[in-house]
C-alpha cells in the first residue's frame, strides 16, 4: 500500500511538472525571437500565441499544451495497470481503504475493482497536477495559462476519448453560439465534474481531483468573467481597434 501511495504522489508530482512547461513562452522566443507575454493579453495560451506567431505557431503551442495533458494521462494511466500487476494485495489493500470497511470486501474480491479504481484515481490525479502546473508555473513566478488545453488532453485518458470529446464538444458548441472564448471554456470547465459524476460515482477521490481541477480552471477565467458580465469580453472576430482583454 505504501509503494501506490508513492506512486500516487510522484504523478501528481511528476504532472505538476510536465504541466508547467511554458511552451507558449518556449516557442515565442525560440521560433518568433518574441516573448508571447508581451503581445496582446500577454497570455500565454493558444489564443495569444495566434495573436502573437500567427496560426502555425499558434497552433504548435495549442498542440503542445493539449499534448502536455495526454501525456500526463497516459503515464498515469500505465501506472496504475503496473502497479495492480505487480503488487495486487497492497493496490487491494489501498482500495478497500479508500472505499471503507463496508465495501472492503467487494473492493477485495477481484483484482479488476482495484485496476479501475486506481486508474480513475491516478488518472484524476494526473489531471490535476498538469492544470496545476500550467496555471502557476514555478518558470514564470507561479503564472502561467488558464489549462483547458491540458485539462482537454488529460481528460482523454480520465474519462476516456468519448467523454474527452464530450467535453471538447461542450466547448466548441458555447463558442460558436456565444463567439466568447473564455465563454466556452468556462462551460467546459463547469459541466467538468458533472461529467465525473458518471465516470467517478464509486470513486469520490477521483471526482474531487476532478472537481478541484474544474474550479482552477474557472478560477484562471475570473477575468474573463468579470468582462463577460460587464459586457466588454472580446469576441472571436472582433476588430483590431477593440480593447483587448485576457484570453481564454
Amino acid at each position: 500500500m505504501a509503494t501506490t501511495l508513492a506512486a500516487l504522489f510522484g504523478v501528481l508530482v511528476g504532472s505538476f511538472l510536465l504541466g508547467s512547461i511554458p511552451w507558449g513562452v518556449i516557442i515565442s522566443r525560440c521560433f518568433y525571437h518574441k516573448d508571447v507575454r508581451e503581445v496582446g493579453s500577454g497570455n500565454i495560451g493558444t489564443t495569444n500565441a495566434m495573436r502573437a506567431m500567427g496560426k502555425v505557431g499558434g497552433s504548435a503551442v495549442f498542440v503542445l499544451d493539449f499534448g502536455k495533458g495526454v501525456v500526463s494521462g497516459l503515464v498515469a494511466l500505465a501506472l496504475a495497470r503496473a502497479l495492480v500487476a505487480w503488487d495486487p494485495e497492497g493496490c487491494t489493500a489501498f482500495v478497500a481503504l479508500m472505499l471503507g470497511d463496508a465495501q472492503q470486501a467487494q473492493a477485495a474480491a477481484t483484482t479488476a475493482a482495484s485496476n479501475n479504481y486506481l486508474v480513475m484515481l491516478f488518472t484524476s490525479a494526473a489531471f490535476l497536477g498538469c492544470i496545476l502546473g500550467h496555471v502557476f508555473s514555478p518558470w514564470l513566478g507561479f503564472k502561467g495559462g488558464k489549462g483547458i488545453a491540458v485539462a482537454a488532453g488529460c481528460l482523454m485518458a480520465t474519462f476516456g476519448p468519448v467523454g474527452g470529446f464530450l467535453e471538447i464538444a461542450v466547448f466548441a458548441v458555447v463558442v460558436a453560439a456565444t463567439r466568447y472564448v473564455s465563454a466556452g471554456s468556462i462551460a467546459a470547465a463547469a459541466v467538468c465534474p458533472l461529467f465525473a459524476l458518471y465516470y467517478c460515482w464509486d470513486n469520490v477521490p477521483a471526482w474531487a481531483c476532478c472537481a478541484m481541477g474544474a474550479v482552477v480552471v474557472v478560477w484562471a477565467h475570473r477575468g474573463n468573467i468579470g468582462r463577460l458580465r460587464a459586457g466588454c469580453e472580446r469576441r472571436i472576430g472582433s476588430s483590431k481597434g477593440e480593447k483587448e482583454g485576457e484570453d481564454a
